[in-house]
């Protein structure tokens, strides 16, 4: 009796020093939720392909130029999932790969996040090494099983922790333009048409959902794809086309919409989870066509490497980057710029969003 008293007072005591240092970190609210645990792309990677053997990197400059410098960050400065973290108060979670086993670090959430990811294990390949999205969902099994039972080892209070935790999922833009974009590589566009790409992604990344639900995740919100068409790297696949690459963005269309229906389905069947759908295509279209609304300037090249000048690379080490990055909407050829994620996540969390269905960000996290 007196060593399960022990362990409860020990757990209280670590999840009293998770809401301390969400404390410290607060810079517009508090949240309710203890941690955050980020599962994606490139978009939100933070430095977890540093330690793989993938082209896909980040750790050199001008990557971070207007942040702590060069970390694994594919953007000049913040991710969405970072003014996501600063706006409910939380630190921002490190990436798996650098946590020491054990680390109480990890007690504020983790990034699992790896560049050239995707929902299909295949995507990416062309890249090497990455952590596709099943994979991150295994590391997130180890981190509960092999570290947070040993942090909280009350059952209920771990159980308490992961189900009023916020799990945020941004993936399947590399399902698109580094898979079924790429029939040089892959096969998937020779056999199959849009609409059944869209259904086989999301019919997967249901299942995965379910998967994470059944390790202890019930709040997630789920991000969807932007208009892949307007990035640099398919402008410059596609030189004739005249504003966006419309074909492309006809592809992702019919994902978005299939992940907002599974999204409902799940909210329907699984007792106790909430999820959310944000909708960040409708937000980055208007940026590409109304962008002096936004203060941008350049909408259709990259600031930075040789998407500048053509589109198909991410940024050169050591390169010059321009040096109005705020009135760029792509960082690179690939990426938002710093001003484009704030406005991204703005349109999530806070009292004017309005991109997040059925409730904002914040809410899920005060849920």
């Amino acid at each position: 009796m007196a060593k399960g008293l022990n362990g409860r007072v020990r757990d209280l005591v670590l999840l009293f020093a998770v809401v301390l240092r969400g404390l410290l970190f607060c810079t517009t609210r508090c949240a309710t939720a203890p941690a955050m645990f980020i599962f994606g792309d490139s978009l939100i990677d933070s430095g977890n392909n540093n330690y793989i053997a993938s082209v896909a990197r980040a750790n050199y400059y001008p990557y971070g130029i207007d942040f702590i410098g060069p970390t694994g960050r594919f953007c000049n400065g913040l991710t969405v999932t970072d003014y996501a973290a600063k706006y409910l108060g939380l630190p921002f979670p490190p990436p798996y790969l650098s946590v020491r086993s054990g680390a109480a670090m990890i007690m504020g959430g983790v990034n699992y996040g790896s560049a050239a990811a995707g929902i299909l294990d295949e995507t990416g390949n062309n890249y090497g090494s990455r952590i596709s999205l099943n994979e991150q969902i295994e590391l997130f099994g180890k981190t509960v099983e092999m570290q947070l039972t040993t942090l909280l080892t009350d059952p209920e209070a771990l159980s308490g922790y992961l189900s009023s935790s916020l799990f945020i999922v941004i993936i399947g833009s590399n399902d698109y333009i580094n898979n079924y974009l790429l029939p040089e590589f892959y096969s998937t566009s020779r056999i199959y048409s849009g609409e059944d790409f869209a259904r086989l992604l999301v019919d997967n990344l249901s299942q995965q959902l379910m998967k994470m639900y059944n390790m202890g995740a019930r709040k997630m919100l789920l991000v969807g794809i932007g208009p892949l068409g307007c990035i640099p790297n398919q402008l410059a696949m596609n030189p004739n086309a005249t504003g966006c690459v419309e074909a492309v963005n006809d592809l992702v269309r019919p994902f978005n919409q299939n992940l907002k229906q599974a999204m409902l389905k799940l909210n329907s069947t699984l007792p106790g989870s909430f999820f959310v759908f944000h909708n960040i295509y409708d937000t980055f279209i208007d940026m590409v066509q109304n962008s002096s609304k936004y203060g941008f300037m350049v909408t259709n090249q990259a600031c930075c490497g040789h998407g500048r000048y053509g589109g198909q690379l991410s940024c050169l080490p050591m390169e010059r980057p321009c040096s109005n990055r705020d009135q760029y909407l792509f960082w690179d050829s690939f990426h938002p710029t710093q001003a484009a994620n704030a406005i991204i996540s703005n349109g999530c969390f806070g009292a004017t969003a309005t991109d997040c269905f059925p409730i904002t960000g914040d809410q899920l996290a005060e849920i």
